[in-house]
């Protein structure tokens, strides 16, 4: 049952330490390689964010019940034409069990990605399904690319959209393939995650300019820390057939998580604030925050096995945020501009309105509320906060998004009345979010 929450904060002050949880983007990228390495991979500080236990518990099922994954020869990673078939692998499939299973992920967008690839080279007949917002995102791309590599995939529904069916009969039909950059990095994130288990390998180049880059970097990053080599030259990276070897890997906090704490140090007066177990050479793109919120006066110095942050009252000098290698980042940062009164202008927005929810429109319906627009024109976004004015009591609405959640839960220290509806969104990637507030002086109580 849903339940909305009534947030509020005495003072203006934030400090104490908040263990976050393991990284959702890191764990998700880990349990399926973790799935692909027949048992030589094993995954440390698994996240509890809602997300990666479903994942880990569906790719852990899916391995008892039938180990299912291509594994194809080395012989042929030479194949140098885009359009040309490759020679058969002299690989006989395995045995397809006729009785679809149905798998649904719900409203787990990265689930859904991944899982597509895993199952597209496996040899189970499966039926991908989700949430009614799953159902309305975007698939298309790489199901065509996969079809291109020779999986075999229906769609049950909507053309381009979930649910799909997968109809677990792999054979390798080229190594080449073409995918845009200016798409979601999840889907290039599934075809390299499968491609090591591909006979051929996979040679895949990049079209254009590449959006969310260090996502890319960190799945490239996460099976090389699993003997996974690969090259990347100019926009073509390429993974040959090869082996994993027997290693463990650790998932830092989450630093997508991280980011609301330095939100509440923004907004706040004073701020002292610990977060063991974050690094400064972190594989997550969304460290860059400690860059973006030094704008705003936090300091970040990384000692005692984690990151201090401090605030200090300074003048905010910059106007331009690019958001296009880290859009989970892109709800904090605008609302924490939005608050400040700051008229700030954001580019690489465009993965936003196909998330968990379309968050340009959230954002500017919320905003509203403080009398704050973000006027889109074209890619390019601007706050106008010459008529904001903050309200005693404001309801926010979450669009069962959880960074929506989030995102607007830190106004709780200017506003003494911040309700915030469908608190439990937050188990998707933060369940504990709510108690760990309660650590630095929020107090939340579940409406009647």
């Amino acid at each position: 049952m849903k339940h909305n929450i009534i947030l509020t904060k005495t003072g203006k002050s934030a400090n104490g330490t908040v263990q976050l949880t393991g990284s959702k983007s890191e764990c998700n990228r880990a349990l399926v390689i973790e799935a692909l390495s027949d048992g030589k991979v094993k995954v440390e500080n698994i996240s509890d964010a809602a997300d990666a236990v479903l994942l880990a518990g569906i790719l852990r099922k899916s391995a008892v019940d039938s180990p299912q994954i291509v594994v194809g020869t080395d012989e042929l990673h030479e194949v140098e034409v885009i359009d040309e078939k490759l020679p058969s692998s002299n690989h006989e499939p395995s045995p397809i069990n006729h009785e679809p299973k149905t798998v649904n992920i719900g409203p787990a967008g990265t689930a859904m990605r991944f899982l597509t690839a895993y199952y597209a080279i496996g040899n189970e007949e499966v039926i991908l399904t989700g949430s009614e917002r799953m159902k309305q995102r975007p698939i298309g791309v790489l199901v065509d690319a996969l079809r291109t590599l020779g999986a075999q995939i229906d769609y049950e529904e909507q053309e381009g959209y979930p649910p799909i069916k997968l109809k677990g009969s792999f054979e390798q039909q080229t190594r080449k393939i073409s995918i845009k950059g200016n798409i979601s990095s999840q889907y290039i994130t599934a075809l390299l995650l499968i491609a090591v288990k591909l006979p051929f390998g996979l040679e895949l180049h990049i079209e254009g300019e590449l959006t969310s880059r260090p996502y890319v970097e960190m799945t490239l990053a996460m099976l090389k820390e699993a003997n996974i080599l690969h090259t990347w030259e100019g926009n073509v990276i390429s993974i040959p057939n090869q082996e994993f070897a027997t290693t463990s890997l650790h998932i830092e906090p989450d630093w997508s998580a991280a980011s609301y704490w330095y939100a509440i140090a923004a907004l706040s007066d004073e701020a002292e604030l610990f977060l063991p177990g974050l690094t400064s050479y972190s594989l997550q793109g969304d460290s860059v925050i400690t860059e973006i919120m030094a704008n705003f006066g936090i300091t970040s110095q990384f000692k005692d096995g984690g990151v201090h942050l401090t605030k200090e009252v300074k003048p905010i000098f910059r106007k331009i945020f690019d958001m296009k290698e880290c859009p989970d980042l892109a709800q904090t940062v605008i609302v924490v501009c939005a608050a400040l009164g700051h008229e700030a202008t954001f580019t690489g927005l465009e993965t936003l309105k196909i998330k968990e929810t379309d968050r340009i429109l959230a954002l500017q319906t919320e905003l509203a509320k403080i009398g704050v627009k973000l006027i889109e024109k074209g890619q390019v976004y601007k706050l106008d906060c010459s008529e904001k004015q903050l309200p005693q009591r404001m309801f926010i609405s979450t669009y069962h998004d959880h960074r929506m959640a989030m995102a607007f839960a830190p106004l709780a220290i200017l506003i003494p009345e911040l309700e915030i509806e469908d608190a439990d969104v937050v188990e998707k990637s933060y369940p504990a979010f709510w108690k760990d507030l309660e650590k630095v002086g929020f107090h939340s109580e579940v409406k009647a």
